[in-house]
């Protein structure tokens, strides 16, 4: 669909060129954007606008607000795994993100913010919704992009209730002249807006096709829609379950109403996974190989929905992305990388194949000295597929993450060089050891500090996968009482993983186990956030680890690095941190938008 998008991104904002300059309360956008002559008459011009409300949607990728723009944080993919107890941020180029993990939230706000550029979005789709159908076009165009439009709209309420729960449910356009209390709209109930993403979701997985030409593919699927639900009555039912009822309902949801939203869940999941449209990935013998590969080829066979990025300069209006560049091992061509350095506590969340647990202990460590293969070979292969550390290869050299060398008479040298050895390696020694491996493209050239070697990765961005579907099915079915089944679901992935499967489950090894599956895919973060679980797991001071090479052997030895966070402003997570702030600056335009508890 890309390519088609490339070729009407112009026009869109063409069209945008066209419109006045009125604002309204919620979104600050014009309200009379496109002169129907032009656009309700054109159907190109109508896909522009349609494209327009995709792309608008960043945070498709990774919860993007933006990722094309040099003068806007164009990393801020990496804040949701940064803010998670996924990784830590020590890129040079580490934006705003990990001061909230140190600080905590304020009534200020600044957190992954969704709400202005998801109501400009919704204006728009909801312009969609009331003028296409009085359009003079096929009928069966018309219902489709219609459905495609609401799909989009309940994407970005879902992305809004998970922030700061109940929020304003505008469904048709605004006018300038309706009244103030039309105007400033209070706070639906958080049961209603997930209540209206469900309904839609499932209402128009009736209306949208199974699948597109390949011109077309990336619009949104009867199965996008599906997985929408799948996804967002899971966080319902772990909301009403775990959760707490604020502000007459503006935040939380009945308990006695969890399993209604746990059932719905099961249902969406179970259409996906009956329907056969779907497979886990598996292609080749090498299961760490066969799992990197899932992030790197597109439209496989497990992909429901993806951002597509094309790699192409975006100055030039072309679709990549600066993924790889701050990921990638150090250095990029800005003398950078490594963005994400993830916890060893995240580390070890990977069992060894065998199942047995992945934890690293002093005791274990202390006195030995380790090779690479020794330490990690029998680990889960998603781990070599998720992470790089010490001797890692990539792009035809071992990396090299050791931080000191202990020489042939037993001293530990950590500057200059010993007998033509550095005394160092080539990646950072302050980071925890390990950077992620997922969604990098090993052949990209990240040298180039030019706009195009910035933008230039291609891999699309995953938001809805059969493996998620799997993990969702099988978190449902457990809350469902029906264990057995969620054990048959949680099996599938551990098969295709590579890992021993299990011979019972319980709720913690449904945690663990999407954990380690989609790791560094938007999820850990929310899922700490609806299980409650936040306030424990986000206020720990998390470890690395060292490397030392002996330089007799050519070993390793490896100690545990406490406190990477820092002991001055360790993590901090809050409890009324479950929810964002709607901030000063929204409450004093929107007097109605009562503001969440525990911000002052």
């Amino acid at each position: 669909m890309y390519e088609k998008f490339k070729n009407i991104t112009f026009l869109y904002f063409i069209i945008l060129m066209l419109g006045s300059c009125q604002k309204d309360v919620l979104d600050k956008m014009p309200l009379d954007v496109i002169p129907d002559p032009v656009v309700w008459n054109d159907q190109k011009l109508v896909d522009a606008y349609l494209t327009g409300g995709y792309v608008g949607t960043t945070v498709f990728t990774n919860e993007s607000v933006d990722i094309q723009n040099m003068s806007t944080p164009f990393f801020t993919m990496f804040y949701v795994n940064n803010v998670s107890d996924e990784s830590k941020s020590t890129s040079n180029f580490s934006g705003n993100a990990y001061q909230f993990k140190t600080n905590g939230l304020t009534i200020q706000g600044g957190l992954m913010e969704w709400w202005e550029a998801p109501y400009r979005v919704i204006r728009s789709m909801n312009d969609l919704i009331e003028r296409l159908p009085q359009a003079d076009f096929e009928e069966s165009y018309k219902q489709q992009r219609v459905a495609e439009a609401r799909f989009i709209r309940a994407f970005n309420y879902f992305y809004m209730v998970k922030r700061y729960g109940g929020v304003p449910l505008i469904t048709r356009v605004q006018q300038l002249d309706e009244p103030n209390e039309e105007l400033m709209a209070s706070r639906n109930l958080e049961k209603e807006v997930y209540d209206f993403v469900l309904s839609e979701a499932m209402a128009i997985s009736e209306i949208l096709p199974n699948s597109y030409s390949d011109a077309d593919w990336g619009r949104a699927t009867r199965y996008a829609a599906l997985a929408l639900a799948s996804r967002a009555a899971l966080y319902a039912g772990s909301i009403a379950k775990y959760g707490e009822i604020q502000l007459d309902g503006v935040l939380g949801i009945n308990r006695a109403e969890a399993n209604s939203y746990f059932q719905q869940s099961l249902a969406a999941s179970k259409a996906i996974m009956d329907s056969q449209q779907f497979h886990l990935y598996e292609e080749g013998t090498n299961k760490a190989t066969n799992f990197r590969n899932l992030f790197l080829t597109k439209r496989n066979i497990e992909v429901i929905f993806a951002k597509q990025h094309d790699g192409s300069d975006k100055e030039i209006g072309g679709a990549g992305w600066s993924y790889d560049y701050f990921q990638c091992p150090y250095p990029n061509g800005w003398a950078n990388g490594i963005h994400d350095a993830p916890y060893l506590e995240m580390v070890e969340s990977y069992e060894y194949v065998d199942g047995r647990p992945g934890k690293l202990t002093a005791e274990m460590l202390d006195g030995k000295l380790w090779t690479m293969e020794e330490l990690w070979g029998d680990k889960d292969p998603r781990f070599h597929a998720t992470f790089y550390t010490q001797d890692t290869k990539w792009q035809g050299r071992n990396l090299e993450f050791y931080n000191g060398i202990r020489t042939e008479d037993g001293s530990l040298l950590t500057t200059g060089s010993y007998l033509g050895v550095l005394t160092n390696g080539d990646q950072k020694p302050t980071q925890t050891g390990f950077g992620v491996l997922k969604y990098l493209d090993e052949t990209k050239d990240n040298g180039d500090g030019s706009s195009a070697g910035i933008f230039g990765s291609k891999q699309d961005f995953i938001v809805f996968r059969y493996g998620e579907i799997l993990l969702n099915f099988a978190e449902a079915a457990y809350e469902l009482g029906m264990s057995g089944e969620a054990l048959l679901a949680l099996n599938q992935i551990r098969e295709r993983a590579g890992i021993v499967a299990l011979s019972h489950i319980d709720m913690e090894r449904i945690r663990n186990e999407r954990k380690v599956e989609l790791a560094f895919e938007g999820h850990r973060y929310w899922d700490l956030r609806r299980w409650r679980l936040a306030e424990e797991y986000l206020s720990e001071n998390l470890s690395g680890i060292r490397y030392v090479l002996d330089f007799r052997t050519k070993k390793f030895e490896v100690s545990i690095r406490e406190r990477t966070d820092g002991s001055v402003t360790p993590p901090i997570f809050e409890g009324h941190n479950y929810y964002f702030p709607i901030t000063l600056a929204r409450t004093a335009s929107n007097p109605n938008l009562v503001e969440n508890p525990g911000y002052h």
